[in-house]
């Protein structure tokens, strides 16, 4: 063990919590993160809970430990799963606050300090930090705002449960919440549903990014499960959150978290089709029995349209036609294109949009006028089906885009703007470059979230050069220089020159002057 010294308990604001286990390279990209952050290293502590590595990692541990005072190693013995490791590193802590981080992603540089002072603020249990994907990509709902007293049920918690969190020490030990011992898949969900509902108070902090989470190939939760074993573990955290609430809307609101997540997006479109028949047949012999068993009409009805399909075929025993289904799905193709872009005097730019999902170059959502019944999807035991299960209701009126700016880092990635679409799939959006950029320069990419008839699409925004063109130069009060530029494939980049901070000083001072002489 390493030797630890120099630090009080009581100056400990938070242990960082890493269960270890023969790490690659990326480790470095870990530890090099910690050394970066706002907090001194008196204030927080970093457990290497080890789960049995080879010599080679336990000497590069040791390494790693021996300049940093406030770095402690735990040996333990081989579990094979992280669970273990965190419990362990929990019972060691002495922070005020826990920060579970796994050993392939990292933290960003204020993480530390950020969470920890946004739970001192609200007297947090638990603080849900924003998160980003590197390499895969994550919910977006619940980074919208910072909700300092979020409730299980009316925020959007439950888009988030991987264990990255900070969770404050005494209210771990005081409630007895632990990981699973042993290998259990869902294990992070068992535990953040246990401290949700136990929580006095939980906090989400959207608006510093705090924790990256990097996508590695073999990883478990990119592996295809074993539906036989992976199954009854879901219904464990089924039985925590029947436990702890009622029957009626809250519950059904909960459970259908897991049955769109676990069950349903499991036999949707490619990934359907690419399991060979045997395995198909395995899944859908577990879940048939599991859907009717946990999971009633209360939760279908609150289901996205192609959700509520899915789950009726699923009951109905029609296994032909879910792939059937699946193969629809698959061949959809969204497509999200700017038709005009001009730039407003005031230094804004509006971009008019156009939204169209097709099949074959072929409109692929077509619903009859007067029922709304969906009559393009190619099913054979359509009127097997209950009468309204190929009837979009709401859907039909909700269709969207929520526009982003993707940047070359992960904290570059930025959200716009949400818009209607109107009948024909066209919105209209605007973008202010001095808020966007916020005073930097570089590139960044407009990519979209579609929503159509309850389908979600997430595609590049394109464009044609000439229409790009045709908007001109960027105004004045739009500060530094911005030009509209494509990529391969037809993307839109927005390009912003470097050096005008003097432009963008007058830009804002302009605006100041119209809007007080319009007021």
């Amino acid at each position: 063990m390493s030797s630890y010294i120099g630090i009080q308990k009581s100056s400990i604001r938070v242990s960082v919590i890493v269960p270890v286990f023969n790490p690659r390279q990326s480790f470095r990209d870990l530890i090099a993160s910690l050394d970066r952050q706002s907090l001194r290293p008196d204030q927080f502590e970093i457990l290497l809970c080890d789960d049995g590595s080879d010599e080679a990692t336990q000497q590069r541990l040791v390494r790693i430990a021996e300049d940093r005072p406030h770095v402690r190693i735990l040996n333990l013995p081989h579990s094979g799963w992280p669970g273990t490791p965190r419990n362990a590193g929990v019972d060691a802590a002495q922070g005020t606050y826990v920060q579970f981080v796994d050993q392939d992603d990292y933290l960003f540089d204020t993480a530390l300090e950020a969470l920890c002072d946004y739970a001192d603020a609200n007297g947090s249990d638990v603080v849900v930090g924003r998160e980003v994907g590197v390499g895969r990509p994550l919910p977006t709902r619940i980074w919208r705002r910072d909700v300092p007293n979020a409730k299980v049920g009316a925020d959007p918690l439950l888009e988030m449960l991987t264990p990255h969190k900070l969770f404050r020490t005494a209210f771990l030990r005081g409630n007895g919440i632990r990981f699973p011992d042993g290998r259990v898949r869902l294990e992070d969900h068992l535990y953040v549903m246990q401290a949700y509902f136990k929580a006095s108070t939980i906090s989400i902090l959207a608006s510093t990014p705090c924790y990256a989470w990097v996508k590695q190939p073999g990883s478990a939760s990119s592996s295809r499960i074993d539906p036989e074993s992976y199954y009854p573990h879901l219904e464990a955290v089924l039985d925590i959150v029947e436990r702890n609430t009622d029957p009626g809307a809250l519950r059904d609101r909960l459970l259908r978290h897991w049955l769109r997540g676990k069950v349903l997006k499991r036999l949707a479109g490619k990934r359907m089709l690419r399991y060979p028949a045997e395995y198909r047949d395995r899944l859908l012999d577990t879940v048939t029995p599991l859907v009717e068993r946990r999971f009633g009409p209360g939760v279908d009805r609150g289901l996205a349209f192609p959700g509520r399909i899915r789950v009726a075929l699923l009951r109905a025993g029609l296994r032909d036609d879910l792939v059937r289904f699946a193969e629809f799905e698959s061949a959809l193709d969204c497509t999200a294109s700017i038709t005009e872009a001009q730039w407003s005097r005031g230094g804004g730019l509006h971009l008019d949009l156009e939204v169209r999902v097709t099949r074959d170059d072929r409109d692929a959502l077509v619903f009859d006028p007067e029922s709304g019944r969906l009559s393009s999807l190619p099913l054979e035991s359509a009127n097997e089906l209950p009468p309204d299960a190929l009837v979009a209701g709401k859907e039909l009126g909700n269709d969207s885009i929520e526009v982003f700016l993707a940047g070359e880092r992960p904290d570059d990635d930025r959200r716009l703007t949400t818009a209607k679409l109107d009948h024909r799939g066209r919105a209209k959006i605007a973008i202010d470059p001095l808020r966007v950029f916020g005073g930097k320069s570089g590139a960044l990419h407009l990519t979209a979230k579609v929503r159509k008839a309850g389908w979600t699409f997430e595609v590049p925004v394109t464009a044609d050069a000439s229409t790009l063109g045709s908007a001109g130069s960027s105004p004045f009060l739009a500060g530094s220089p911005v030009a509209l530029g494509t990529v391969e494939g037809g993307g839109v980049e927005l390009r912003r020159s470097s050096g005008g901070r003097v432009r963008d000083l007058a830009g804002r001072t302009a605006r100041k002057v119209r809007a007080a002489r319009r007021g």
